[in-house]
């Protein structure tokens, strides 16, 4: 049976370009971060726990805005490798709270820089304002989208 929709060029989803934008990002910041020890994914956490140390898994949940089983895995490859430890909470046995080693802190400057330099490979050629506007336009579609 022959179906009267044709299929949409690719390009022209908005869904298909922004996860082609986010493994850009992921693919421009693998190699940097490797050099200094950590991965894309623990990007969002380091920068976290670089900002507010003691946090538990589920106030990282939280402000990360993943699934409760990718932090999970995420923290213990962070353990594993050396950039984390877990302590018990003081006021809730239950919980652990997360502190980076001292080989984290001391890359944050270095691993920061990375991340810039990701973000300045993919906009090469981007003027200031184009750059400015699109990542408005992001922020903008990622407030509709947490609506939903």
């Amino acid at each position: 049976m022959a179906h009267d929709r044709t299929i949409p060029d690719r390009s022209e989803s908005a869904t298909w370009l922004a996860s082609q934008l986010a493994r850009g990002f992921t693919r421009a910041l693998q190699a940097r971060a490797a050099k200094l020890g950590f991965s894309p994914g623990q990007f969002p956490i380091l920068l976290e726990l670089w900002e507010e140390e003691g946090l538990t898994q589920r106030q990282l949940l939280d402000r990360v805005d993943v699934e409760q089983a990718t932090i999970a895995n995420t923290l213990a490859r962070m353990e594993r490798d050396g950039l984390i430890e877990r302590r018990v909470h003081p006021k809730d046995k239950r919980a652990q709270q997360i502190f980076l080693t001292d080989k984290a802190r001391d890359m944050r400057e270095e691993a920061l820089a990375a991340a810039e330099a990701a973000e300045q490979a993919i906009f090469q050629g981007f003027r200031r304002f184009e750059k400015e506007l699109l990542k408005e336009y992001i922020r903008w579609a990622i407030a509709n989208a947490r609506k939903l």
